[in-house]
């Protein structure tokens, strides 16, 4: 449904919106979502040093002991580090993740945000808006809106966590 060149056009294009909404960049941070938030942080990272001159820090977060349904997610449920090598307080915080749905890992990663200080502001970068929120929560910078019914899954596949690259749409079989 999008391909690996659609990708980087997408993430281009969020380039371009952020630096319009944040010309100087002083105080932006990006923070990416394990799992596919991360290469697509990097991947925008990369992007706005390429047309901008700066490397924004970068910090990585891992969700999962702050789900609401961690129990539900999985039997052996995989937690990794969150690496923030830097001070959230009063930054402009740009937080990636790949797919937003029904708002509950953003709920999560804003509470993980929260155990490192106040961010002056927190801004919601996602590749794909599916739809089906349960929460109030919505993206700033959204690289495609899938229409979705309840019995299809968004699937991204973002290098180097995946061999192949882009996004799929399938419906689930119960």
């Amino acid at each position: 449904m999008i391909t690996h060149d659609e990708v980087n056009g997408i993430l281009s294009r969020i380039c371009g919106e952020v630096l319009g909404r944040h010309p100087d960049l002083d105080g932006v941070a990006l923070i990416g979502i394990r799992r596919r938030g991360v290469p697509l942080a990097e991947r925008l990272q990369a992007k706005i040093k390429e047309r901008a001159g700066v490397e924004l820090p970068l910090g990585i977060l891992d969700i999962n002991f702050y789900r609401d349904d961690f129990s539900l997610v999985d039997t052996q449920p995989v937690v990794e580090e969150s690496h923030l090598d830097f001070d959230v307080n009063e930054r402009k915080i740009l937080l990636v993740d790949d797919v937003l749905f029904t708002g509950r890992t953003v709920r999560a990663a804003l509470e993980s945000i929260s155990d490192y200080g106040r961010p002056r502001r927190v801004e919601l970068v996602v590749l794909v808006d599916r739809g089906h929120r349960e929460l109030p929560i919505q993206a700033d910078y959204t690289g495609r809106v899938i229409g979705t019914t309840n019995n299809e899954m968004v699937e991204v596949r973002i290098a180097p966590v995946d061999e192949t690259e882009g996004v799929f749409v399938s419906t689930i079989t119960r």
